[in-house]
């Protein structure tokens, strides 16, 4: 469905481009004799605008108020980035069809539709940053943009040469049939562009791991400050191999907080300060693991703590071992100086991000 959609809106958005280019060359008369000047900035904002708007309603799909909210600036982005770049590129065009400079026109309107992409990819992957929470690792954000600027700039690559293959086949066709070249070509733009970022705008399968209850926020630590303020060590992960989805530097877990887990290996979790990876004072030394591999998630809990942990409410007692599934809540209780179970809960909700982005 996913790319469906995506080859969809990059149809209609060139579509709709092409039309709205119309509008203001024949309707309105605007610069007339220079049509790629108008033409380009119609077409580039619109696939813009609409490879956006597809990618946020697609991370949140069951949230459309929440899309449009966050959609303006992602959207403004969009639509300047893409009438900067179709000006130049339309700009570029014009200054090369001149008759002085005799450039081959296959060859500028390469490049004319190279720059289009590339400013669709460049808008896609800087408005990213706005809209998803995955951005805020900064490694991650630079990733996803070089690859929508490259996957973007092939695309309208190979959309050119294949436009230019069937032009000159409709060279040899009826007058009638020749004006629908122009929105056969862009139509051919659209797909291969849907077609590109539904390839390399899918979100990553690695799991998070979101603090709930028992989390809540309990101000500053001072024991941060001032290493003599008597204070317990508060919940926290090991930033050696862990980090948080929105926050890349901070290392105390506080309600609300995404852990990011690793696509592989193990996550150990316990009230040893220095030997777990996710430090929870007050539950057993080493309550268990997280076995991490590939698109897999497997809780293992020590069985001598198996009464300290649900999951989904439900006590594990049969087996130490117990995949993990979207949306599957963790709960961990605290114990006290006896090893008998205290009121102190801890709570996360795993997450696969390939389901849930914004997890």
């Amino acid at each position: 469905m996913r790319i469906y959609l995506y080859i969809i809106t990059g149809i209609t958005s060139a579509l709709l481009g092409w039309n709205l280019g119309q509008y203001f060359l024949t309707d309105l008369g605007l610069l007339k004799p220079f049509p790629e000047i108008i033409l380009f900035p119609c077409v580039a904002a619109l696939l813009a605008i609409g490879m956006v708007m597809n990618e946020i309603f697609i991370s949140n799909p069951t949230r459309p108020k929440l899309c449009l909210r966050i959609a303006k600036t992602p959207l403004l982005i969009a639509l300047a980035l893409g009438i900067l770049a179709g000006l130049i590129a339309g700009i570029i065009s014009q200054v090369l069809f001149l008759p002085s400079i005799r450039v081959p026109t296959p060859f500028v309107r390469t490049i004319g539709w190279l720059l289009i992409g590339s400013s669709v990819g460049i808008a896609e992957g800087l408005s990213w940053r706005w809209h998803s929470m995955e951005a805020g690792d900064v490694a991650r954000f630079q990733q996803r943009l070089i690859i929508s600027v490259t996957g973007a700039s092939m695309a309208s690559l190979v959309a050119a040469i294949l436009f230019e293959s069937i032009r000159q086949g409709f060279g040899r066709m009826p007058p009638e049939f020749r004006s629908l070249e122009d929105p056969l070509g862009f139509s051919i733009l659209g797909l291969l562009l849907g077609l590109i970022f539904s390839i390399t705008n899918s979100p990553s399968y690695l799991g998070a791991l979101r603090a709930g209850g028992g989390f809540e926020y309990t101000g500053i630590n001072y024991e941060e400050i001032d290493p003599n303020t008597p204070s317990r060590n508060p919940p926290h992960i090991d930033r050696r191999v862990l980090q948080f989805v929105s926050d890349s530097r901070a290392s105390k877990i506080e309600e609300g907080l995404s852990i990011k887990l690793p696509g592989t290996g193990k996550v150990r979790i316990g009230s040893t300060f220095k030997q777990c990876q996710i430090y929870i004072p007050d539950i057993p030394p080493h309550v268990g693991n997280l076995i991490l591999n590939r698109r897999q998630a497997l809780l293992e809990v020590n069985p001598k703590f198996l009464n300290t942990i649900e999951v989904n409410g439900e006590r594990l007692t049969a087996t130490n071992k117990k995949f993990l599934k979207h949306n599957d809540i963790l709960t961990f209780f605290s114990i006290n100086g006896n090893g008998k179970n205290e009121t102190n809960i801890y709570r996360f909700v795993y997450y696969n991000r390939f389901l849930d982005p914004q997890g």
